[in-house]
């Protein structure tokens, strides 16, 4: 019989996200009156704004013409990959350099297919989990060794450092996740910040991960919204975002991802054509239905859409973070960023988890989830509908702290 695949073995058993969910259904089962309101899971809970979805049934309706009738498109429609480096990059990207998937996540996890198990990894501590998660995945990193995966370097981003890590730690010749604005933290490295990590990434033979998923929700006009602001990130870095949270597509599937012709591995090969070869091989592209909806998403209409419906989630992160300023709750994140980090010093971030569920009957998320440093920290995530967040509120008055 075969045996099991050890990386797999090497993964910590309860992802993050299927966690709470179950500790969720446990307390819904115990208490079954109780009405659970989720501040936690960061899925958007608002329709699809009506300009981007015509863009979705119109493409729908194409597949069932001759004339319309579309196949594979491996590195997604000409017109889509055009648009996004129009609107998100100022036309600096060739169509060859943008490639459409389903989603971010998605692209992460191809990444690291991409670079193999042989390439050392770093990340922003706490960080979304799949960069960790899926480097054991690809036998990038070992086992859990109780603070944290073996072979994995964890950068602290505490208040301490302004959430924004010590570079001097970065090893070389290393893979860098970096996500700004930051799940979970919510802050957003400003342009000498990234300036200072794309000259480490050159100086030390860094490829940079930046994943700019969050970018529509920054509304400060001196922060950057992508890596390629930023001069020499062409050299030492990949772009990953997504349709998801800007236009409410978490259930569409549609992101993208851009490596520039320039980046190239220590032996002078094109980055770009492996991952052609990478994404031609393991993936048939995204649903031309929502492409479509893409292509409506990012004309004058939709891109009014994507500011309404982000808008919106903002007009959340503001009343929860209010309801925790009112509490003597420190925070950060929830002005540029639809994620409000919350500080419970000296406190173990599920014990703050389960007080909350407990006591308001509000789901979030516990910050160690995210990595060591995210201890005593909880995310609260403003996808949710407005009665919803309102009440959520309310219900957190009930804490004392």
């Amino acid at each position: 019989m075969i045996n099991r695949n050890p990386c797999i073995a090497n993964i910590k058993a309860g992802y993050l996200f299927p966690e709470i969910a179950r500790r969720r259904r446990e307390y819904a089962a115990s208490h079954p009156d109780a009405k659970i309101i989720s501040l936690g899971v960061g899925n958007t809970t608002e329709p699809i704004l009506p300009h981007i979805d015509q863009g979705l049934i119109e493409g729908a309706r194409k597949l069932a013409t001759v004339e319309g009738y579309s196949g594979y498109q491996d590195e997604g429609l000409l017109e889509l990959r055009e648009k996004i480096s129009a609107v998100f990059y100022n036309g600096k990207f060739t169509a060859d350099e943008v490639f459409i998937s389903d989603g971010a996540k998605c692209d992460i996890g191809r990444i690291q297919l991409l670079f193999g198990a042989g390439t050392p990894v770093a990340v922003q501590d706490p960080s979304y989990p799949v960069y960790v998660d899926g480097s054991v995945l690809i036998g990038a990193a070992g086992g859990w060794t109780g603070e944290g995966y073996s072979g994995i370097t964890y950068l602290p981003c505490t208040a301490e450092n302004s959430y924004f890590p010590d570079l001097s730690k970065l090893p070389e010749n290393c893979l860098f996740y970096f996500c700004s604005p930051n799940n979970p933290t919510g802050a957003v490295a400003n342009s000498e910040q990234l300036a200072a990590l794309v000259a480490a990434a050159l100086k030390k033979g860094i490829i940079i991960v930046f994943d700019a998923a969050y970018a529509e929700y920054i509304r400060d006009a001196a922060l950057p919204k992508t890596i390629f602001d930023i001069e020499g990130s062409r050299k030492c870095a990949i772009e990953v975002n997504s349709f998801s949270k800007p236009a409410g597509f978490t259930g569409v599937r549609l992101g993208w991802t851009v490596v520039p012709l320039e980046l190239k591995y220590a032996g002078g090969e094109s980055v770009n054509k492996d991952w052609n070869r990478i994404t031609g091989t393991i993936f048939n592209g995204a649903s031309n239905i929502a492409q479509a909806g893409g292509l409506a998403a990012l004309d004058s209409d939709g891109l009014k859409e994507i500011r309404r419906l982000s808008d919106f989630y903002l007009g959340n992160a503001k009343l929860i973070r209010n309801a925790l300023n009112t509490l003597g709750v420190l925070c950060v994140g929830g002005d540029n960023s639809p994620y409000i980090w919350a500080r419970f010093p000296g406190r173990d971030s599920w014990d703050v988890f389960a007080e909350i569920l407990e006591k308001c009957q509000v789901v979030t998320t516990p910050g160690s989830g995210f990595g060591p440093a995210g201890n005593s920290f909880i995310r609260f995530s403003a996808f949710g509908h407005r009665a919803d967040v309102e009440e959520a509120c309310s219900r957190l008055g009930r804490l004392s702290f």
